[in-house]
Formats: C-alpha cells, sequence, structure tokens
C-alpha cells in the first residue's frame, strides 16, 4: 500500500495494492498493522454505506463531540471528496483538501477526527464505504455550508448546476458561524 501526502499531513490518500487477473482483482481495505506503521492507529466502530445519483451533495458534516476519524472509499462511481480542518490548535485550520476517489483508482482517503467532511458525486451514480472511529450522534452533528466563499472550494459542477442537498446541508451555516475544535 501506498500512503500518499497532502497539503494537511494528517490526511493522507492511501493506495492499496491491488491484485488484478482475469477473474477480477482482490486488494486489503484495512490491515491495522500496515495503517498503524502509517501513522493510522484507528479504532473503528461503524461501517456507512451510501448510494447517490449524480450533483448529490453531502456535507460538509462533523460532529463537535464524539469526533469521527473516516476511511473512506468509493465502491461504484466517482465522487469529489473534501475535507476542511476545524482544528483551531492545528496550523492547517481552515484548510481543505479535496480528492477524487472512484471505484477505478480504489484510492482511499484518512479523514482524521476535527475535520469536516462531504463529497460530490461527479458520476452517473456512485456508492461509498466508510468506516468510523466513533459512534454517529445526531446531537452532536454539524453542518458548514458547502459553498462558503471563505474557502474557496471549487467543485467540479457544470456551470449553472446546483448540487441537490438536502434540508440540513441546504441551512447549513457558514465557517464564521460554526463551531470547531480546540
Amino acid at each position: 500500500m501506498k500512503v500518499l501526502p497532502t497539503s494537511i499531513p494528517d490526511v493522507v490518500v492511501i493506495e492499496p495494492r491491488t491484485f488484478q487477473d482475469e477473474r477480477g482483482f482482490f486488494m486489503e481495505t484495512w490491515q491495522l498493522q500496515k495503517f498503524s506503521a502509517a501513522g493510522i492507529d484507528a479504532k473503528f466502530v461503524q461501517a456507512n454505506h451510501s448510494s447517490s445519483r449524480q450533483w448529490v451533495l453531502r456535507g460538509l458534516h462533523y460532529q463537535i463531540q464524539q469526533p469521527q476519524g473516516k476511511l473512506v472509499r468509493v465502491l461504484v462511481g466517482e465522487i469529489f471528496d473534501v475535507v476542511i480542518d476545524l482544528r483551531r490548535s492545528s496550523p492547517q485550520f481552515r484548510q481543505v483538501v479535496t480528492e477524487s476517489l472512484s471505484a477505478t483508482n480504489r484510492r482511499m482517503l484518512w479523514v482524521p477526527p476535527g475535520f469536516a467532511h462531504g463529497f460530490l458525486v461527479t458520476s452517473e451514480r456512485a456508492e461509498d464505504s466508510y468506516y468510523c472511529t466513533d459512534y454517529y450522534a445526531p446531537q452532536f452533528e454539524r453542518s458548514l455550508v458547502w459553498n462558503d466563499a471563505t474557502l474557496q472550494i471549487v467543485w467540479p459542477l457544470p456551470q449553472g448546476t446546483m448540487p441537490i442537498l438536502n434540508d440540513k446541508d441546504a441551512s447549513a451555516r457558514s465557517l464564521g458561524a460554526i463551531e470547531t475544535f480546540p
């Protein structure tokens, strides 16, 4: 497995070693010793799987208490994945990392606790799976608005296309109005 750095040292892209032949392919998506050696000492307590159609935007979500680390991968299609550092003590506070994850490139993204996370489906349909280091706690869930001007995220939306949002994400708060981590 290759661990590729991003502009935020705690956020990394993982390229698993894939064994492929005429039957298909095989890859390890999690192996405690290898991930620990790469600096990811995560204990996963919950696994999630979502399916979305093109231009659905989920996020940008985080939990202010019981923050979740997430290991994200795509099983079908492609997503534009986004993470924002919300740790005030971090030198990368408010910085953004974006990454294209797809069933074709088989990359995974490690999102540590203390980050907002979201994604836009860029293919006709996508299914993603992510392992979490803490349990979902709706009372602590917060949403950062997807198009906050201070973040300058360049979402790969066709001109004139608005993302498909649920009510919670449509009413998310700006970066200056949200709770952040110490």
